[in-house]
């Protein structure tokens, strides 16, 4: 069907930076969550929600995810700071089980709070990375620092942070036969506004050969 008339037609460039965003999350979904450990160059513990998160390639196996700016200042989030820092981090996936503690950390806390004590979750001590991993996540990827890509220095901009998986740690359960079981998983994914999703009605569509 042809809505070329109907639809509603925005030039970005005359949004605010605000309205950018808005825009951005409402449109891009749902969106996975890397619930991304670090640890600063002082030992201090850090563990903050992204969702602007997905995978790169499988040779080398690269993964990715963008932290914008702080809205406050326009400073590094502490996340990337740490990781700038030391050069390892671990992405855990957000299971629906711990959607409530991931949103507790979600905040902008000071650079010397633990937000897995915040949040009441449990450090793993990781295999190769010196982050600690989210004992409660059903998948946890080590990562060192692969790139930084920076896209600005202000309120708005954000960098895109390439890590190289070193490692990948499954709940029982979780990988089975060479396949992760996702009802198993039970993963959340971000929406616009405080809304999340759950993922629990699917189907499939067979490749199209050609």
């Amino acid at each position: 069907m042809n809505q070329t008339a109907e639809m509603v037609h925005i030039d970005p460039d005359t949004l605010t930076n605000q309205e950018r965003y808005k825009l951005l999350i409402g449109s891009i979904l749902p969106r996975p969550i890397a619930f991304v450990s670090s640890i600063s160059a002082d030992g201090i513990l850090n563990l903050a929600p992204y969702s602007f998160f997905t995978g790169v390639c499988s040779t080398p196996l690269i993964v990715c995810f963008a932290p914008m700016r702080r809205s406050v200042d326009g400073e590094k989030k502490d996340t990337l700071r740490n990781i700038e820092a030391v050069g390892e981090f671990v992405v855990n996936v957000v299971s629906e089980e711990i959607a409530e503690p991931m949103n507790l950390t979600s905040g902008e806390y000071p650079a010397d709070v633990d937000e897995f004590k915040a949040a009441g979750l449990t450090p793993l001590p990781s295999e190769k990375v010196k982050p600690p991993r989210v004992a409660e996540s059903p998948i946890q990827m080590e990562c060192v620092l692969h790139q930084v890509v920076e896209l600005g220095d202000h309120i708005g901009s954000g960098s895109l942070v390439l890590g190289r998986v070193v490692a990948i740690h499954y709940a029982p359960g979780v990988y089975e036969n060479g396949r992760v079981i996702t009802s198993k998983v039970k993963p959340i994914a971000r929406l616009a506004g405080t809304s999340y999703a759950r993922v629990t009605d699917t189907f499939d569509l067979a490749r199209p050969v050609v």
